[in-house]
């Protein structure tokens, strides 16, 4: 049996039944590197074939939170380089967040403090997901002049009514309640109770150890705001979702439009293209293969790299984009997300497919054989 090594960005431990995935970068709110993707997958791969390992937990270091997302700075870097890194980094994260959708035991996911963009994707995508009254989740992307991946837009997608669409657009946090609601996580436990959670995780079933600490979450606020989300959002255009929100007469809505018009406008058009067509979509791996698309294509536009220097780089919150309003942005420039990127596709839904296809003949394999009786197999 291999044992996983980890790196110091990621540390690993076994613990009674479970194995504990630490992301350990908490100077950089845990931020995922290539690297730290890697060395989260070989563990996956190693304690999924260990018999005394029967939970899977990951978490953050620091008290900030679990994860503020991909290596932004070296993205932009890398974009304006015009390099291949940020879309090899993409192939194996994305891969990694099917994995974890898929995982054969529980993936318990502390989602304590901040958890955006990348963060998302190694948490949201698990089986037992746990948020505390300091969890912020979001899918930030449209402010830095990129679109919600890492299977965003498949969990923003199938939240109830238009709340998933409010938030990719407006790239907002929610908290613990707001989170459970749009689909994003599971039970609520107090952070005080972290600790114990996580002793109970090494010797009880994941399920009976998170019911022991579970408690009714803080009141959220996107229940109340359904009627004028739902009401706005359907609209046919992103100029027309703001032109409603600006129209309802209710402070939020109107607030959520001025921030809309903060956000690339070309990240915004993209985003709510990319969200409709998940949306027709009926698994992950097909909506990760649409966003991996959608992902490389924005290493080619400018709001990418203005993005992530106005807020990471240069930190003065004043990004210029390109084009500069929503009606400028065109529709042929929306579609050329949805190219077929020069190095190919990601390829993850025919890859399942194919793997249903062996297993079935496997299957059938087996049963001709049991058919034939002993007899007919000597």
């Amino acid at each position: 049996m291999t044992v996983p090594t980890g790196t110091a960005d990621v540390l690993l431990r076994t613990e009674g039944r479970a194995g504990f995935l630490t992301l350990n970068r908490p100077r950089a709110i845990n931020a995922l590197t290539h690297t730290m993707v890697l060395a989260v997958d070989e563990a996956l791969t190693a304690w999924e074939h260990d018999p005394t390992v029967t939970t899977v937990v990951i978490e953050g270091a620091g008290e900030r939170g679990l994860c503020a997302g991909g290596d932004i700075r070296a993205i932009h870097d890398d974009a304006r380089a015009g390099g291949s890194a940020s879309a090899a980094f993409w192939r194996d994260e994305y891969r990694l967040n099917a994995r974890i959708a898929r995982y054969p035991k529980p993936y318990v996911a502390l989602m304590d403090g901040i958890v955006m963009g990348g963060g998302v994707g190694v948490s949201a995508h698990g089986s037992v997901r746990v948020v505390t009254e300091r969890s912020r989740v979001a899918m930030p992307e449209t402010g830095i002049g990129f679109v919600p991946d890492v299977g965003g837009t498949y969990l923003l997608g199938r939240a109830p009514g238009e709340l998933g669409t409010h938030l990719a657009l407006t790239g907002g946090h929610v908290g613990a309640a707001d989170a459970v609601l749009t689909g994003l996580a599971d039970h609520f436990v107090p952070s005080a109770a972290l600790p114990s959670l996580v002793r109970d995780l090494t010797r009880l079933p994941a399920e009976e150890a998170v019911a022991r600490h579970t408690a009714p979450a803080p009141v959220g606020v996107l229940a109340e705001q359904r009627e004028w989300i739902d009401a706005c959002y359907p609209a046919e255009t992103v100029e027309a979702v703001v032109e409603r929100l600006f129209d309802t007469g209710v402070p939020a809505a109107k607030e959520a439009a001025t921030t809309l018009l903060t956000k690339s406008p070309t990240a915004l058009k993209t985003t709510l293209a990319t969200l409709r067509r998940s949306r027709a979509l009926a698994t992950l791996e097909e909506v990760l293969d649409l966003e991996y698309r959608v992902s490389c294509a924005a290493l080619t536009t400018p709001d990418l790299v203005e993005g992530i220097r106005a807020q990471v780089v240069d930190k003065d919150r004043a990004p210029r984009w390109t084009p500069a309003t929503l009606p400028e942005v065109t529709d042929a420039s929306v579609a050329r997300s949805f190219v077929v990127p020069a190095g190919g596709d990601l390829g993850l839904a025919a890859a399942r497919q194919d793997e249903a296809d062996r297993r079935a003949a496997g299957r059938t394999t087996a049963q001709a054989s049991e058919d034939r009786g002993p007899r007919d197999r000597a």
